[in-house]
């Protein structure tokens, strides 16, 4: 091979394309040969050595900016760098196979954006007796809680599955559930607020499932964004959530104030 090869020809000995072997020179990392006296390059055993050693090293994932100082490096350097890249490409193996699982968990709505514990709670609801719009509005309350309360997320969903067991605290729930339907003067709001107010402030336990979603920062525009999430300012369901804030303020626990900055 004195006369060495085309770039056709080098690009296809090597397993790449013409216009990658044009690249890797644009890149610095392969030298341009030499035209002969018909004004072809012709690529030497170096000079395919060369553009076998960056494809490979592209191919394993090694940034093409760091290819060029790489294959000038000694031996210790060079084992250090290709520890680098083997790290850099397990985290990114890590983050594709996080992503390939989000799609798996697409078929099902509620798993792609809530862990299985508390889909498991969403399946369980209509069998309490909830109907499909409350268990709807759950579904977005625990996606909006997950996110801007990650930290208390799993604690809540704990006190929340406990409660679930008590006859007592699903009644309340579900003649609460039935507010959405009333008007904003109903007369039944303030003894609704009342009485679910009294629950909790009887129940600690239960109570957490308030308490335990504030965040650690900004508490107030968490919360509210929270507890409020689907109700109209005016609406009835507002007001009973409002009432039962104030009365359990009233008896020391604390609830971020809608003012509260």
């Amino acid at each position: 091979m004195s006369n060495g090869v085309t770039i056709g020809q080098a690009a296809a000995f090597v397993g790449v394309t013409v216009k990658t072997v044009r690249h890797y020179h644009k890149q610095g990392l392969v030298e341009e040969p030499d035209r002969d006296s018909s004004g072809y390059r012709r690529y030497a055993s170096a000079d395919l050595l060369r553009l076998v050693q960056v494809r490979t090293l592209a191919a394993a994932g090694v940034p093409l900016a760091e290819i060029g100082p790489l294959l000038d490096a000694d031996a210790a350097q060079f084992a250090a760098a290709l520890a680098g890249v083997e790290r850099d490409l397990t985290a990114r193996i890590e983050e594709l196979t996080a992503r390939r699982d989000t799609l798996h968990r697409l078929a099902d709505g509620n798993r792609a954006l809530l862990p299985d514990r508390a889909v498991a709670l969403l399946e369980r609801m209509p069998g309490l007796g909830f109907a499909p719009e409350e268990v709807a509005a759950a579904r977005e309350g625990w996606v909006l809680a997950k996110a801007l309360v990650p930290e208390s997320f799993d604690e809540y969903l704990t006190h929340l599955g406990k409660a679930l067991e008590d006859p007592q605290f699903v009644a309340i729930s579900l003649r609460g559930s039935q507010v959405a339907t009333w008007e904003p003067d109903d007369p039944r709001i303030p003894e609704l607020a009342d009485t679910m107010a009294d629950h909790y402030l009887a129940n600690p336990e239960q109570l957490k499932i308030l308490t335990g979603m504030q965040a650690r920062t900004e508490a107030a525009t968490r919360y509210r964004i929270i507890a409020h999430h689907g109700e109209e300012q005016e609406s009835a369901a507002a007001q009973v959530v409002a009432l039962i804030e104030a009365k359990l303020r009233a008896a020391g626990i604390y609830i971020p104030r809608p003012d509260t900055p």
